[in-house]
């Protein structure tokens, strides 16, 4: 750990902690790693989410009653 982490306190439940610690174990990580690891990837799966709204976002809205009776007609469904 670096002098610039910051200290938090956080409640588990005892099965999680328990396993997060023999993960910890396993992988000679300490369960802060691991812990700041999962929060880093799930920061990251929700900043590309949110780049992919963005970049919908100049697509038309669909109604979507007018997409199925488009598919029908289409003979798709």
């Amino acid at each position: 750990m670096t002098s610039k982490t910051k200290r938090a306190t956080i409640y588990l439940e005892p099965e999680l902690h328990r396993t997060l610690r023999l993960k910890a174990v396993q992988m000679e990580r300490s369960i802060s790693d691991l812990v700041n690891q999962a929060i880093r990837d799930s920061l990251f799966e929700d900043s590309e989410d949110l780049a992919a709204f963005e970049a919908r976002d100049a697509e038309p809205d669909l109604d979507f009653e007018q997409v199925l009776l488009d598919l029908k007609k289409r003979g798709k469904i």
